[in-house]
Order: C-alpha cells, then sequence, then structure tokens
C-alpha cells in the first residue's frame, strides 16, 4: 500500500543537517535539478512575487528560495508542520508504524517531485499549481517524468493529495482518493485533518488492504465512518468518503 500526501504551506523556519545534495534523495531519475535551477533564476529577478503567487508579507519565501543550496537541511517528517501533518504525528508514531512510515508515505511537492519521509531538504517555497519559467505548469511537468516510477510500484493507493497535487500523478482505478464530508457536503479545511488522522490510523493498525473494498473494511475497523463511492469510469480513482 502507498499513502499519497501533499506538502503543506505551513514549513519548519529552518534545518540544521548537511545542505541539499540532490543525490542523496528518493527517486534520484526525477529531474530536480532543472525545476531547482530555475525557482532559483526566477528568485533573482522582479517577478518571483507574481509568479509565486507571493503577499506582501510572504515575501521573505523568496530570499529562502535563493539561499536553496546552501542553507541546511532537514527531514521531510520535520518541515511540513500544516494541520495534516499535526494529525499525522509523524514524531509520535510508535517504532514499528515509523517504519511503516517511512516505506509507505510519499509526499508530493512542487520543488522535488515526490519524497519520502526521510528525505533532507530545506525550506522552500513553490506550489505545484505554479507556472514555473521556462518550465510551464508544475502538475504537467512533474507528470512526465513521476508516472513512470509510481506505475511501477505495487499495491493499493490511498490518495490523499488535494487536487493541484493530484495532477502530478492520475493513478487510475488501482487508487483510492479520499474526500471528507460533513453533513453530505465535501469540506476544505478540516479534510486536512481528517486525511491526516486516516494516514496514522493505517500506519498504526499495521494493514495492508489490497482492494477499494478492503480499505473500507479496514477504515471502518478503525473507527472511521466511511463509505465506497460507484466504480469508477475511464481512468479515475475509486472515491471513499469520510464522513464527520
Amino acid at each position: 500500500m502507498l499513502i499519497l500526501l501533499p506538502p503543506s504551506e505551513g514549513k519548519a523556519g529552518a534545518g540544521d543537517g548537511p545542505v541539499l545534495d540532490l543525490s542523496t534523495l528518493s527517486f534520484p531519475s526525477l529531474p530536480r535539478q532543472a525545476v531547482l535551477d530555475a525557482l532559483t533564476a526566477l528568485c533573482e529577478g522582479s517577478r518571483a512575487r507574481a509568479v509565486l503567487g507571493l503577499s506582501e508579507g510572504q515575501l521573505g519565501e523568496i530570499d529562502k528560495n535563493r539561499l536553496l543550496r546552501t542553507v541546511p537541511t532537514l527531514t521531510a517528517a520535520g518541515l511540513y508542520t500544516g494541520v495534516l501533518y499535526d494529525n499525522l504525528g509523524l514524531a509520535s508514531l510508535p517504532p514499528e508504524a515509523a517504519v511503516r512510515a517511512q516505506e509507505r508515505l510519499l509526499i508530493f511537492s512542487g520543488l522535488w517531485g515526490l519524497l519520502r519521509i526521510t528525505d533532507r531538504i530545506p525550506p522552500y517555497r513553490l506550489s505545484m499549481g505554479v507556472n514555473l519559467p521556462p518550465l510551464g505548469g508544475l502538475g504537467a511537468f512533474w507528470r512526465r517524468s513521476v508516472t513512470p516510477v509510481l506505475d511501477a510500484e505495487p499495491g493499493l493507493v490511498v490518495d490523499l493529495r488535494s487536487s493541484t497535487y493530484a495532477a502530478a500523478w492520475r493513478p487510475g482505478d488501482r487508487a483510492v482518493a479520499v474526500r471528507v464530508l460533513k453533513d453530505g457536503k465535501v469540506v476544505s479545511h478540516m479534510a486536512k485533518a481528517t486525511r491526516g488522522a486516516i494516514a496514522r490510523s493505517l500506519l498504526l493498525g499495521d494493514v495492508d488492504p489490497q482492494s477499494p473494498d478492503e480499505l473500507v473494511k479496514v477504515l471502518d475497523e478503525l473507527g472511521h465512518t466511511v463509505a465506497l463511492g460507484p466504480a469508477p469510469t475511464g481512468s479515475r480513482s475509486w472515491t471513499v468518503d469520510v464522513l464527520t
């Protein structure tokens, strides 16, 4: 089983490890150097704020991007601090679940493509939704290289990504996308907390469902109220609704 996560906009302020070494990251075939070069070049010019969609109070993010090659790194597990990651609680997982997290969690990133939680990277700012000159839309850019890598990975895919990051890989009917509903309506901010809790439950439970039906059974046994959607058509994924 693979569990797909988005990154978070909230990040730790600084690392305490060695500087960035792309050769040490998981999935070394991904074209990270091209994105890193394009981002740092952008942040040396005057268009960075507009392209990255930053507010006046976020201009410090441009300086972070300029210094990506020279500042200390930290693990992806320590970097992301948003609501989903607060509820996932990687630091408090017991040892066996922590090992499963290292094997099963994949984080999608506009800058790095794919990360495992042990990969060491510096703080940065780049959403998958950015159109980054000269590479273009990052979702389409990453999809070309991520798709063959992940298509070769076996097992059921539990997709906890937001729509922006889902553009980088479309796993089809081997995947189950998790939606969060309250009073019959899809929710957004609360969904991050629920998705983090779902991921934590799957890691703590030491489970490995092989089909959407098995996933629904497992989540029900783990205390979640869920419902499997109808069989998908075309290249779409299955959907499971989590009721809150």
